[in-house]
């Protein structure tokens, strides 16, 4: 309202202070169709609802502004539409409006009038109600939730229409229990979403909720707990405001509330209230001096004049809340102005009585004598932030159905019978209207969606001023830099049990509430998938992830490639033993006829040779890409070649030791079965069960080609899997029980003088053989997955090397450096006296010109 405008109502109203105005006496209008009106137009704080003996009348003394403007709004509206002519040209609506003192008890007073029927008194009973004329044709109001409970069900059994301009509760959603119930305002369940799309955009999950201690606010505590803790905003703390004059156990529980939200961290109190109690509210948080909150409003109370001018206000804090949106009405206040000048004309005061005597009032008792006393001051505040599009619109929708019912055109409305109530009803589901330009339609729960403006108290003495900061129409919508913080530095506040994981952190929740944790970091393997997850998810088994990361990566496939270092040098190692074997297998067939050779075992050592090169060639197949077949055959073609090296070392040995240890005549009878073809078929029967073992090995575990997901944490290792470690052992079992014979051999046989010494080089060769496989064992279990095959390549490896080193190549030196001072004698035995032709003469004389050059050699 401009200034200019109440200026001129302030002049007006001065002229006749001193006389009682009408006012109350315009709040009654008759027409061919009335409307009834259930208004706040007093409060009940002075209404002495006591302990009641007696069914009699309550009077309400105390003046409602704001329930006045909503009543003058109504009124506005139903003159607009008898002026025009689009809606019901040709018919008349009149409106019979009624305070309801915001009691229920009052309220049910004019509600009954309202369904007395028409020109009688009385409620008739009947049957069948479906012919039944009651004197209004709908109902707009009341304002509260607590109040439409009530009458909600009254006018719902008549199936009478009623449309609220202010109950919100989500409740009376319900189409059964309130089957002719409308409204012009959302319902509560969407201010409460946006409210909890707020905190949750502003980063606030850690708040108080209050509520008013009636259905209102109790209903909308609960709705916000359900939703609330869908979005993962925590309440701390909760409590009700219980209603003016309640006893001091219930004040004392305000105070303790009041108190753990001031000690606590909770910077945000959500205040589902109604204005009387968010004016106790503040008037006691204001006198215990609680520190400064930001305060979420509901509609209710958000532009109270009741909350708006408590002393002493600003210190609260900061103050916001959804607004919901209207058409523009510019012309209400001086439409305003306009009523009050005329409820002080004399002369059109006293045409009101001559008009239309009021026999409703005397029935319901008088409707608003506290509104013939009001002032300027009384009404202009309230004009301020009028809230009068919900009560306006309320009337609109009624005369939109009236309209479809009684199928009007431009030319007027065709003439029927009086309609009744449950047939304006019919119309009005899901019925489409628009008021000053702004499409509305009630959907199939009676409610409107016309969104919301996100509303700022912004301090301009004596009261704040309203800014829009935002918006939700489903969506929200915030403009941050138009907000105004009551913190220094206008920093805006946060609200938080816990302080925000950072990335890659998940919260481990301590407590009952889902928002007190501590950060945890996700660790290599799993990954944050989202902000709000509580565990880490595991990466696929494909993939990997470092610590704390927020998303997983392909693992690549490895296995032990050409290329590596340690391959490398086994490669080189490989050269050496293979150059090494090559070189003695070419120097013992040059001197295959030597004593030395001979004494070796002759052809056999050249067996020997070749077999450990082929144990040499076998090893290749452990590096590189592994395949199916190149897994089947690393233990056979490793194996197969060392048993056929070390069984023509048994031979030797056997040799040695039937020489050495066995009586003369055994001795002879035995060399013949070692030497030969028959020695040959030895060393054929040990490559044969070798072979069975091999076999064995690969038809009942054989080894597979497998990706090992686990031993690697970025890569995936392709290996040949081995199944069966005892079949494994059993494979090592046919060359080390020729190895463990051929060293118990040995070792036992004692040293002729005057002979070489063969035995002592094949113990050594066996050791060499017995530490390279038994330390494999140790290394190959301990040792790294992915660098298992290495291992057993360089056990093979030093394997032949040992042999060669203890046994082949000391006389691979003799052959080359005294290829001629080695005589038969020293090697084979044989010469005059001797017993045999391989050993040493037994009690024989020896050749004086020859033993200094055995001794010397």
């Amino acid at each position: 309202m401009s200034g200019l405008a109440l200026l001129g109502l302030s002049v007006l109203l001065g002229l006749g202070a001193g006389a009682p105005l009408c006012l109350s006496r315009q709040l009654r209008m008759q027409g061919d169709y009335v409307l009834g009106g259930l208004f706040p137009l007093g409060a009940a704080e002075d209404t002495g609802l006591g302990p009641r003996t007696q069914p009699n009348t309550t009077l309400c003394t105390r003046f409602s502004s704001l329930g006045l403007l909503w009543a003058l709004a109504m009124k506005m509206a139903v003159e607009e539409i008898n002026r025009g002519s689009a809606l019901l040209p040709g018919l008349r609506l009149g409106h019979d409006i009624f305070d309801t003192c915001s009691e229920p008890v009052v309220a049910m007073k004019p509600s009954l009038v309202f369904m007395a029927e028409a020109g009688s008194c009385d409620i008739a009973a009947y049957c069948d109600y479906s012919r039944y004329q009651p004197r209004v044709l709908a109902v707009v109001g009341p304002d509260s939730t607590e109040l439409a409970l009530i009458t909600g069900k009254l006018f719902g059994f008549f199936l009478m229409p009623q449309v609220s301009y202010g109950a919100s509760a989500d409740q009376l959603s319900n189409r059964k229990a309130f089957p002719s119930f409308f409204r012009t305002v959302p319902s509560d369940r969407v201010q409460v979403t946006a409210v909890v799309e707020l905190l949750h955009a502003l980063q606030w999950n850690w708040v108080a909720a209050v509520g008013s201690d009636d259905e209102y606010g109790r209903q909308g505590l609960s709705l916000f707990s359900s939703l609330a803790n869908a979005r993962g905003i925590c309440i701390a703390h909760e409590g009700l405001v219980p209603a003016a004059g309640a006893h001091g156990l219930q004040l004392g529980a305000v105070q303790g509330l009041l108190h753990q939200v001031n000690q606590s961290r909770v910077q945000v109190v959500v205040l589902f209230s109604s204005a009387r109690a968010a004016r106790a509210l503040f008037s006691f948080s204001i006198r215990f001096g609680l520190a400064p909150k930001v305060w979420v409003a509901s509609e209710a109370w958000l532009t109270s004049a009741q909350v708006l001018s408590l002393p002493g206000l600003a210190q609260v804090g900061t103050v916001l809340g959804f607004l919901q949106r209207g058409a523009p009405m510019p012309d209400f206040p001086s439409y305003v102005q306009a009523r009050l000048a005329l409820a002080a004309d004399p002369a059109f005061c006293a045409s009101l009585d001559a008009g239309q005597p009021d026999l409703e009032g005397h029935m319901a008792g008088p409707r608003c004598p506290q509104c013939d006393r009001i002032l300027l001051e009384d009404v202009s505040a309230g004009l301020l932030h009028h809230r009068a599009f919900a009560a306006y619109a309320a009337v609109y929708s009624v005369a939109q159905a009236l309209h479809n019912t009684l199928l009007c055109d431009a030319l007027g409305c065709p003439p029927r019978a009086p309609v009744q109530p449950w047939q304006l009803l019919e119309n009005m589901y899901n019925m489409s209207f628009r008021v000053r330009g702004l499409p509305l339609r009630f959907d199939a729960n009676g409610n409107v969606d016309t969104g919301y403006d996100l509303k700022l108290w912004v301090w301009r003495d004596p009261e704040p001023e309203l800014r829009t900061v935002g918006g939700f129409d489903g969506r929200l919508q915030l403009q941050l830099p138009q907000m105004r913080w009551h913190t220094p530095g206008n920093v805006r506040p946060v609200s938080q049990c816990s302080r925000q994981c950072q990335e890659g952190q998940v919260r481990r929740v301590k407590g009952f509430h889902s928002c007190c944790y501590d950060c945890m970091d996700c660790k290599a393997g799993s990954y944050q998938r989202s902000p709000d997850d509580l565990f880490c998810t595991p990466c696929a088994q494909d993939q990997w992830s470092p610590d704390r990361s927020l998303h997983c990566f392909p693992r690549r496939p490895r296995c032990l490639a050409w290329g590596e270092p340690t391959v490398v040098l086994l490669l080189a190692l490989l050269g050496l033993a293979l150059g090494l074997v090559l070189a003695a297998l070419g120097l013992f067939v040059r001197h295959r006829d030597s004593p030395l050779v001979q004494a070796s075992g002759g052809p056999r050592a050249c067996f020997g040779l070749a077999c450990l090169g082929l144990v040499c060639l076998s090893v290749l197949l452990l590096p590189g890409w592994p395949s199916p077949a190149g897994c089947l055959a690393q233990q056979p073609l490793l194996h197969l070649p060392l048993t056929g090296c070390l069984s023509t070392l048994f031979l030797q040995a056997a040799e040695i030791f039937v020489e050495a240890e066995l009586p003369p005549s055994w001795a002879d009878r035995l060399r013949g079965h070692l030497q030969g073809p028959r020695a040959w078929l030895a060393v054929l029967l040990a490559v044969l069960v070798e072979a069975a073992l091999c076999t064995w090995y690969l038809a009942a575990f054989p080894p597979e080609v497998a990706m090992d997901w686990q031993v690697l944490p970025t890569e995936v290792l392709v290996r040949c899997r081995v199944h069966s470690w005892v079949g494994f052992g059993l494979v090592h079992a046919a060359p080390g029980v020729l190895a463990s014979l051929c060293f118990l051999g040995t070792f036992l046989v004692h040293r002729q003088p005057g002979r070489y010494d063969g035995a002592r080089s094949l113990a050594f060769a066996m050791l060499a053989y017995f530490i390279t496989w038994v330390s494999f064992v140790p290394l190959f279990t301990n040792v790294h997955v992915a660098y298992q095959p290495a291992v057993q390549m360089g056990t093979s490896l030093l394997c032949v090397l040992g042999i060669l080193a203890t046994f082949h190549l000391p006389k691979c030196y003799l052959l080359l450096r005294q290829p001629a001072g080695n005589p038969p004698e020293f090697f084979l035995g044989g010469g005059p006296g001797s017993a045999s032709g391989l050993g040493g003469s037994r009690g024989g004389a020896h050749d004086p010109a020859t033993s200094p050059q055995c001794t010397q050699t």
